[in-house]
């Protein structure tokens, strides 16, 4: 979590978004938490997530860019593949 102490560091304020998904959440610098809502309104629009495991993510032509070409990733997995590509 930031903090007016800690909004210096590299895990608080906005961050580039990654090169590879540009069409998912845009190319403007966003806060992490902005990065996750823009990701999951992705998913759920275009109904993504697994119908019958519901942890689990389909990627798109898109998304697969963004998860390093895997067709399926469970939600926690999504999160450490997305954090290598904001800088």
């Amino acid at each position: 979590m930031c903090s007016a102490a800690s909004a210096e560091s590299s895990d608080c304020g906005d961050r580039p978004a990654a090169q590879s998904s540009p069409s998912i959440v845009g190319s403007k610098p966003l806060p992490r938490t902005e990065l996750t809502k823009k990701l999951w309104a992705y998913i759920k629009k275009r109904g993504l997530q697994d119908k019958k495991n519901r942890r689990n993510i389909n990627a798109d032509a898109a998304l697969k860019a963004v998860f390093n070409g895997k067709a399926t990733v469970s939600m926690f997995e999504m999160t450490k593949l997305v954090n290598k590509h904001v800088k």
